[in-house]
């Protein structure tokens, strides 16, 4: 039975450009075979973290390791990695198939094997009979599906990805992202992704990890990350959040907008902050067991869905409601807020 490749760890890392530090601390260990992203908004380290694996970067304390040997001190071209870069970096005047087996033969791998490897990998990426293309006579989803098989046909076992989708609309984006998920799952191989788009790291991820200012802020999969944010700022950065300051009495009891709720989690006792999605928030007539009174204050038709703007006392917030017929939270005296929906949060 083949031992599954591709285990990235990193340990303690840091790296300082003059007196600022961009990486701090971070340590990580990233599975075989697994889709992982880093997720965070310009200027968090996440760029920073991915050429430090890839050999770009040195960092200035910590290691990296690669199935289990250090390559920290390693240059890029002695790593089992392969990068794609969000400007793909292909040679204009090449010819789709001169760029893909670039790597190939710059190793001067024989005529036979390079043919065969090239076709192979264009079929992967379904790019088969445009080889005598030349990138400008691709569209951008093309261009970027070359640069993909550039970086796999050398058979990494570690795939580094800097925001390839990037540069592209966002309709082709969305398609793109279901096609890398499932060509990463064919080929089996380690994904490290580096994205500011939530859309992207929630829809393609096994596991992710959000950054800010260098540091890892949290770690899970998509669900657990979105679902059970740690603090506020992971909250309001994955997807719309409402943040609600309240009181926590003890035990999940919390006092808001002069009622008694219960919520889920941990939180300091005192002045704390709870979450909840908009899309948890129902809007219904009648008393819920756990909710307030509200006055609908407005609503914004965004297509699929609307959103309905709350007031509740002193405390705004809105619910995303599903447009099935009618008017969205018409009628509605309260907003429940399910106990499993409304989190405590540390900070």
């Amino acid at each position: 039975m083949a031992v599954a490749t591709g285990h990235v760890v990193l340990s303690d890392l840091e790296k300082r450009f003059d007196d600022v530090a961009v990486v701090r601390g971070i340590d990580l260990d990233i599975a075989p075979g697994e889709f992982f992203s880093l997720l965070g908004p310009s200027g968090c380290g996440k760029t920073t973290t991915l050429r430090i694996i890839g050999g770009f970067e040195r960092p200035d304390r910590g290691s990296v390791w690669i199935d289990s040997e250090e390559v920290t001190d390693l240059a890029p071209e002695h790593r089992p990695v392969n990068t794609v870069f969000q400007s793909y970096a292909l040679f204009p005047h090449l010819t789709v198939e001169r760029n893909v087996a670039f790597g190939l033969r710059f190793q001067k791998a024989p005529t036979d094997e390079v043919a065969t490897r090239v076709a192979r990998a264009l079929a992967l990426v379904e790019l088969s009979g445009l080889e005598g293309r030349r990138p400008h006579q691709l569209s951008g989803g093309q261009q970027q599906r070359v640069a993909l098989a550039r970086a796999l046909i050398l058979e990494p076992r570690v795939l580094l990805l800097d925001e390839p989708l990037g540069a592209l609309d966002a309709r082709l984006r969305k398609a793109l992202q279901v096609e890398l998920r499932s060509l990463q799952q064919a080929i089996g191989i380690t994904f490290v992704y580096v994205t500011h788009d939530q859309e992207e790291a929630l829809t393609m991820s096994d596991r992710l990890a959000v950054m800010d200012e260098g540091r890892l802020v949290q770690v899970g999969t998509p669900r657990e990350v979105y679902e059970e944010p740690i603090d506020g700022s992971v909250a309001d950065f994955l997807g719309v959040a409402n943040l609600l300051d309240v009181e926590h009495l003890g035990g999940g009891r919390i006092q808001v907008g002069g009622r008694v709720l219960r919520a889920t989690g941990d939180g300091p006792v005192g002045r704390c902050r709870v979450v909840i999605r908009p899309e948890r928030v129902r809007l219904v007539e009648g008393e819920p067991d756990n909710g307030l009174p509200v006055v609908v204050e407005r609503r914004v038709f965004t297509g699929a869905t609307t959103q309905v703007h709350l007031r509740s006392g002193d405390l705004a917030f809105h619910a995303l409601v599903a447009n099935s017929g009618g008017v969205a939270g018409d009628g509605a005296t309260h907003a429940e807020m399910p106990v499993d929906a409304l989190r405590l949060l540390a900070s």
